[in-house]
């Protein structure tokens, strides 16, 4: 069953950010994951959660996502989004 990641991101380095996202689309698509929504226009319709960036991947399952997070190809990548951003995940498990 598929699994979904969902994070909220706010950018403190936008030049540096910008390098980040050719390479964490490489590594999603190495995993067998697409991009849902990627920092497209939120709109709150309830609660006060006020979203930065958000983005939502889909993986074929739990298990390929939590490997592709833990995996050597995003090491990398995932340095370069923690020095660039503060980020908020969940994994969510599909039906």
């Amino acid at each position: 069953m598929p699994a979904y990641i969902l994070v909220d991101i706010t950018i403190t380095d936008p030049a540096g950010y910008e390098a980040y996202k050719p390479q964490a689309a490489a590594t999603i698509k190495a995993f067998g994951g697409r991009y849902l929504a990627r920092g497209g226009a939120t709109e709150v319709l309830e609660g006060d959660w006020q979203p930065n960036r958000v983005v939502l991947l889909e993986f074929p399952d739990a298990a390929t996502a939590r490997a592709w997070l833990a995996s050597d190809e995003y090491q990398g990548p995932r340095a370069l989004r923690q020095a660039t951003a503060t980020s908020n995940m969940v994994l969510i498990h599909g039906m």
